[in-house]
C-alpha cells in the first residue's frame, strides 16, 4: 500500500512556517503547530541560525518569541543575527547562567545539589513563560540542562516535565541539543519531531551540510540527506530535485537547431527538446564546440544555460566568437546566462539549485554542462555522483529542457577509451567524436550512437573546427576503422576537407 498517496497532510492553518522555505518543503509546508521539536546537531552545524529564523518568521507573523539561552550570553547572540543583517528587536532574549545554582551548592544538606540547581533553573524559564505568553519558544541548549542534572534518570524526568508544562499551551518549541553523534533515543521518542543537522568536512573546499528529517509525527516529510549552506541571511536548503507532473511539463514542435545543417543531419534533424544529449570523445575533440553551437542557436525568448566547471569564461567566449557563434553577444542580450563553477564552492544539492533556478525563476530552455569531469572533480562531496546526474537530468527532462553534457574520455585515439563514469544509459541521445590519422594528418571525426526520439544518420562523418567556422564534411565511406583512431583507406583516392 503507497502510505504517502493516502496520507492527507495537516491543514494548512495548523502548520507553522519555519523561515526557510526549503525546510518548509521537506516538511510538506511546515511544523505542526503547538508541539515540540529536536533539533539535533554538532557544533557549528547552524542550529542557533536555524531557531533565529524560526523566531523571526513568527515575528513577522505577528507571533510573540522567546528565545532562552543556557549556551551563550544575550550580547552573542545579537552579534550573530547582525552577522546576518537581522535585528532581534521584538524578541524576547532571556539568559540563564548554567552555573548560577552551583555557587550556593554547598548550602544543599537535604536535597542533592544538582536536582535544588536544575529546579531552579528550569522554574525560571516556566516563570518567564508564564509571564509572556509566547507562541514559539527556542531552548538553547539541552547540552547545558543535561550538565546541571548530572544524572540520565533526573534529565530525562526534566525533559518529560517541560513536555507536560508545554502540552497544554498554545506554543511551538525548539529544543536545540548538541549531542548529534550520540543521539538520545528517548529525548527522540518524547519530541513531536527530530531535525538532524550534520557537517561533513572535506581536505579541500567548503565543508558540506546536510539536513536529514529523523521524525516527524503526523507529517510525511521528505526522507533522506538534503544538501543546505549558512550564508549571510540564514540557512538555505536544497531539496532534491522531482520531476514535475506530466501537467507541467512545457511541450516544443521542432527540435533545436545547430545552424550546421550537417550536424543536424546526423542527429535527424536536431536535438529534440525535453531530452538528453551526450557528447563524448577525448580531450580537444570538438565536444564542447560542438554543444556550444546548439546553445548559441537557442534565441529570445528561449534562454541557454552553459554552465562551465573547467574553461574560464572569457576563454570560452573568445574561443566562440572566433568560430561565429556570438556567444558573448548573446550573454550581453540576456539570451545566455554563463555560470563558471569553481572547485569546491558548490554542494551536490546546491548545483542542482542552481541549475533548477535558471530554468524555473530565469526561463533557460536549454542547459549545457562542461563537463562531467569537472563536475565530478569540483564536487567531489556527493557518494552517489549518478544518482544525483540522474536527479538533475530527470527533471530537466520533465520540463521540457534541452540538456547537453559534455563527457571527457580518459585517452586520445585507439579503442580503450576509458569514461570516468558511465552516464550513457541516461542519454537519450549520444554524439560521440574521435581523432583519426589520414594523409599525415591527424583529424576528426564525429557520429550519432543514439537516439532514442527518432531516426538518426549512422554514417562517420569528418569534423573540422576552424579558422572561422565549424564543419561537417560527408561521410567518411573510404576509410574502415576511423573510430580506432588509425583507419584503413580502402576507397579511391578523394578530397577531405581543407582549411579555408
Amino acid at each position: 500500500m503507497n502510505m504517502e498517496a493516502n496520507y492527507n497532510p495537516a491543514p494548512m492553518h495548523d502548520l507553522v512556517n519555519t523561515g526557510i522555505d526549503g525546510l518548509n518543503h521537506l516538511l510538506r509546508g511546515g511544523l505542526t503547530r503547538d508541539r515540540m521539536y529536536l533539533i539535533e546537531g554538532d557544533p557549528g552545524t547552524g542550529k542557533t541560525t536555524l531557531a533565529m529564523q524560526f523566531l523571526l518568521q513568527g515575528r513577522s507573523q505577528g507571533d510573540p518569541g522567546l528565545y532562552v539561552t543556557l549556551s551563550e550570553t544575550e550580547h552573542e547572540l545579537r552579534a550573530v543575527a547582525a552577522s546576518h543583517g537581522w535585528s532581534l528587536d521584538g524578541l524576547e532574549l532571556f539568559q540563564l547562567s548554567a552555573m548560577e545554582g552551583s555557587r550556593q551548592q554547598d548550602q544543599y544538606t537535604l536535597y542533592h545539589p544538582a536536582e535544588v540547581e536544575l529546579g531552579e533553573t528550569m522554574q525560571k524559564v516556566t516563570d518567564v513563560i508564564e509571564r509572556l505568553q509566547p507562541t514559539r519558544v527556542v531552548l538553547d541548549s539541552l547540552s547545558e540542562m543535561r550538565l546541571l542534572a548530572r544524572d540520565p534518570l533526573r534529565y530525562r524526568r526534566q525533559i518529560l516535565s517541560l513536555k507536560e508544562f508545554f502540552s497544554g499551551r498554545s506554543c511551538t518549541v525548539l529544543l536545540l541539543d548538541d549531542h548529534a553523534n550520540e543521539p538520545d533515543q528517548q529525548l527522540q521518542s518524547l519530541s513531536h519531531g527530530v531535525v538532524l543537522l550534520d557537517q561533513l568536512p572535506f581536505e579541500y573546499g567548503r565543508a558540506r551540510r546536510r539536513v536529514r528529517i529523523l521524525k516527524m509525527r503526523g507529517l510525511a516529510a521528505i526522507e533522506g540527506f538534503h544538501d543546505f549552506k549558512i550564508q549571510r541571511g540564514g540557512l538555505v536548503v536544497f531539496p532534491q530535485l522531482s520531476p514535475p507532473p506530466d501537467g507541467q511539463v512545457r511541450k516544443a514542435a521542432s527540435d533545436v537547431k545547430s545552424g550546421v545543417a550537417e550536424l543536424d543531419l546526423l542527429l535527424g534533424g536536431g536535438i529534440a527538446w525535453g531530452s538528453t544529449t551526450l557528447l563524448i570523445g577525448p580531450a580537444g575533440s570538438g565536444k564542447s564546440t560542438v554543444a556550444a553551437h546548439y546553445a548559441a542557436a537557442v534565441e529570445l525568448p528561449n534562454k541557454a544555460a552553459i554552465f562551465l566547471f573547467e574553461e574560464r569564461p572569457d576563454t570560452f567566449l573568445l574561443r566562440c566568437d572566433a568560430l561565429g557563434m556570438r556567444i558573448a553577444e548573446r550573454v550581453k542580450s540576456g539570451a545566455i546566462e554563463l555560470v563558471q563553477v569553481n572547485p569546491g564552492d558548490l554542494s551536490p544539492g546546491e548545483f542542482l539549485h542552481l541549475v533548477r533556478e535558471a530554468v524555473d525563476v530565469r526561463g533557460a530552455r536549454l542547459v549545457m554542462i562542461d563537463s562531467l569531469n569537472g563536475y565530478l572533480n569540483a564536487i567531489p562531496q556527493s557518494d552517489a555522483p549518478l544518482v544525483r546526474m540522474h536527479e538533475l537530468l530527470a527533471y530537466l527532462n520533465g520540463r521540457g529542457v534541452a540538456s547537453l553534457v559534455v563527457v571527457a574520455q580518459h585517452g586520445i585515439v585507439g579503442t580503450a577509451m576509458i569514461t570516468p563514469i558511465d552516464v550513457s544509459y541516461l542519454a537519450d541521445a549520444v554524439i560521440l567524436l574521435r581523432f583519426f590519422e589520414a594523409t599525415g594528418q591527424v583529424r576528426k571525426a564525429i557520429s550519432v550512437v543514439k537516439k532514442r526520439s527518432g531516426s538518426h544518420e549512422t554514417t562517420i562523418r569528418e569534423l573540422q573546427i576552424g579558422p572561422n567556422a565549424l564543419r561537417v564534411g560527408a561521410a567518411l565511406t573510404d576509410f574502415q576503422g576511423v573510430l580506432t583512431g588509425v583507419p584503413h583507406y580502402i576507397g579511391p583516392t578523394g578530397p577531405l576537407l581543407k582549411n579555408d
